[in-house]
């Protein structure tokens, strides 16, 4: 048994894991990252980039669907599956070689591979070849997708998002269980190119969205392309020679399906189950996650550390890393500690029309009993929208009254990934609404709409008279 004592010993080489090494390493060389399977990110292996590619075939493949909108004859489409997923796969292995030699960067005493365990709170054993003795240790082993156990039965017929990354082809018919982000995606990614699918859901909600009115609009135009059970509660999966054959029950009624394979979008679990983490003393809730400040990372009062989404308080990537830049620079420093203030909270969803949410969610305001207005906008009518036929969607806007400060906004449609950055830093630097109203708006341009819904929050703000010049031959959204 290999014995090695470190400053800082880093559990997962994550986004949250390499970031936290590269803070520690400001403050020290006695360092190690302990990594349990392959280098490359969740990001970069089988989360944010291989879906977007997928996406981005999906996207030109509904953009050809769509020319006859313009005049525009395109005969003889046809999706090449096999293509398709080449160059997802390559283009992922792109991204995770990045990552890869990141890490082969790194001085080899400050890499170990192996499975880590607690022995006590400053010791870890990894495997059964080194015990690691650590001053402080920072826990940043991410998550993995939870799946009912009876579905396992299943065998290769049961995928989870990892796996829709490694085909060699498209399915036929697939169902896809979970109405959360991944679900979304790539249920209607999936459709667009070719594939028969099925969406299950459960308390027809959809993602991160709070916005009952938001939620409604996301489901609505879900449902043009995807068949979309917003309910429904899946009672038994079987395999059969063919796939699988799913029993679901609906409206008090109960109904069956049969598909090629059955993609379980249900959640993730915490990585931190597998650590013996009882073996710190240190008390945990239901999930086994400990009690940590948000603002250092710090577990308790101790000397471990949490980063990432093991922790399940900021599940993105961006998040990701400033955990881990929070968590290493404070493992690094300690026992001194420094408290780094969270960034405004900024959600995108990756389907068309894409979802975004953008400093305080509607819940989180009407929860807290906050005084709060909210005006709105549809992007129906709304002229830039149009011009590009991609005019659906919805924008609510929330600002405090009294105050007439900005607080956040939920939304529905297009360029909501952009119109998401641009309304977040407006929260992170407490403009007012009339501030914002006072800022350039172009024509004729998607960001005219909101404008539109700002107008209409300031009208219920009721803080004075708003600017009413605007495009009358732009529609009701410029």
């Amino acid at each position: 048994m290999k014995t090695k004592a470190v400053d800082v010993a880093i559990i997962g080489a994550g986004t949250a894991g390499m970031t936290a090494y590269r803070a520690a390493r400001e403050h020290t060389e006695s360092i190690v990252v302990i990594e349990s399977g392959e280098y490359g990110t969740t990001c970069a292996r089988v989360g944010c980039m291989p879906s977007k590619l997928l996406i981005a075939a999906a996207e030109v493949s509904h953009q050809i669907d769509q020319a006859s909108m313009f005049g525009i004859d395109v005969t003889d489409k046809k999706i090449d599956g096999e293509r398709v997923m080449t160059r997802v796969k390559s283009e992922r292995d792109r991204f995770v070689g990045f990552v890869e030699e990141a890490v082969a960067d790194w001085p080899a005493e400050h890499k170990l591979q192996g499975r880590a365990t607690f022995v006590d709170q400053h010791t870890l054993q990894i495997d059964d070849h080194t015990q690691v003795h650590a001053e402080r240790i920072v826990i940043a082993t991410g998550s993995r997708p939870l799946v009912p156990g009876p579905w396992y039965e299943l065998g290769d017929r049961l995928l989870v998002n990892d796996d829709v990354f490694n085909w060699e082809r498209l399915p036929k018919r697939i169902a896809v269980v979970g109405t959360g982000v991944i679900g979304m995606e790539l249920s209607q990614a999936l459709v667009r190119l070719g594939v028969e699918t099925t969406l299950f859901g459960i308390g027809n909600k959809f993602g991160p969205v709070t916005d009952p009115l938001i939620n409604a609009e996301v489901g609505r135009v879900l449902s043009e392309e995807v068949t979309v059970y917003a309910d429904a509660a899946v009672e038994s999966v079987k395999r059969t020679d063919d796939g699988v054959s799913i029993s679901y029950k609906e409206g008090g009624s109960t109904h069956s399906i049969e598909v090629d394979f059955l993609l379980a979008a249900t959640g993730r679990r915490a990585n931190i189950d597998q650590l013996n983490f009882a073996a710190t003393g240190i008390a945990t809730d239901k999930l086994g996650v400990p009690a940590f400040n948000d603002a250092t990372g710090q577990v308790e009062d101790s000397s471990i550390f949490i980063a990432g989404d093991v922790s399940n308080a900021h599940p993105l990537l961006h998040e990701a890393a400033d955990d881990g830049r929070i968590a290493g620079d404070n493992a690094g420093r300690f026992p001194l500690l420094r408290v780094r203030p969270r960034r405004t909270p900024l959600s995108v969803v990756f389907t068309d029309p894409q979802v975004m949410l953008a400093g305080s969610n509607y819940a989180k305001l009407a929860n807290s009993g906050a005084a709060f207005a909210v005006g709105q906008v549809s992007f129906a009518d709304q002229g830039r929208s149009r011009v590009l036929g991609k005019n659906k969607g919805l924008l609510r806007v929330y600002g405090e009254q009294g105050s007439g400060i900005f607080l956040g906004a939920e939304m529905v449609g297009p360029a909501a990934e952009h119109i998401g950055h641009l309304l977040s830093w407006a929260v992170q630097h407490r403009l007012t609404v009339q501030q914002m109203l006072d800022s350039p708006f172009y024509h004729p341009v998607i960001e005219e709409g909101v404008r539109t819904a700002l107008r209409d929050l300031h009208k219920e703000l009721k803080m004075g008279p708003a600017p009413v010049e605007r495009c009358l031959d732009c529609g009701p959204g410029a």
